[in-house]
């Protein structure tokens, strides 16, 4: 009918469709992988003693909040976080070269991994919410993140290929 609007589809987002993904079993999940990550970094990482007790503290501050708070809020902590942590790439990635083009062959798989899911993503956060949706959504979550969380690690790895003395630059 002419007199009724018509509701608009949501816009292209992949952080939407990671926001509506957070159900009790995905938070719960996420508990245990931020645990588990906190307790590797408290381990392994090398940091002062100081620098660890303020992971620790900060691990259990985060379970704390993951297990007390409602999916709905983790949904939109999520939505901004999804954005907020591009703002940390440059500190993120431990590559000792910048181009794509003297990396080791496996990095460009994990972009195309990477950059399949955040379209899938985006294109299931503009459809209305079903339980495999919620599910792939939520796989697609644990990716966009697990890439950008690891990536001090994995950009590290592999084989480089030596950067040409033309690119490279030294001052003066």
């Amino acid at each position: 009918t002419a007199g009724r609007r018509r509701k608009s589809k949501a816009s292209f987002t992949s952080a939407r469709s990671g926001g509506r993904a957070k159900s009790k079993p995905y938070t719960r999940c996420t508990r245990v992988s931020s645990s588990s990550s906190f307790v590797v970094t408290f381990l392994r990482g090398k940091l002062s003693l100081a620098a660890k007790v303020g992971v620790l503290a900060a691990a259990m501050v985060a379970v704390f909040l993951l297990k007390a708070g409602e999916a709905k809020f983790w949904g939109v902590v999520v939505m901004g976080a999804s954005v907020i942590i591009l703002i940390f790439l440059p500190w993120l990635d431990r590559s000792p070269v910048k181009s794509i083009r003297y990396r080791p062959g496996w990095h460009m798989y994990l972009y195309g991994v990477f950059v399949i899911y955040f379209l899938v993503l985006g294109y299931l956060g503009i459809q209305p919410p079903s339980q495999i949706g919620t599910l792939v959504s939520q796989v697609g979550t644990l990716v966009y993140f697990g890439f950008f969380l690891l990536m001090p690690w994995w950009s590290q790895w592999g084989t480089f290929k030596p950067v040409p003395d033309r690119v490279t630059f030294a001052a003066h």
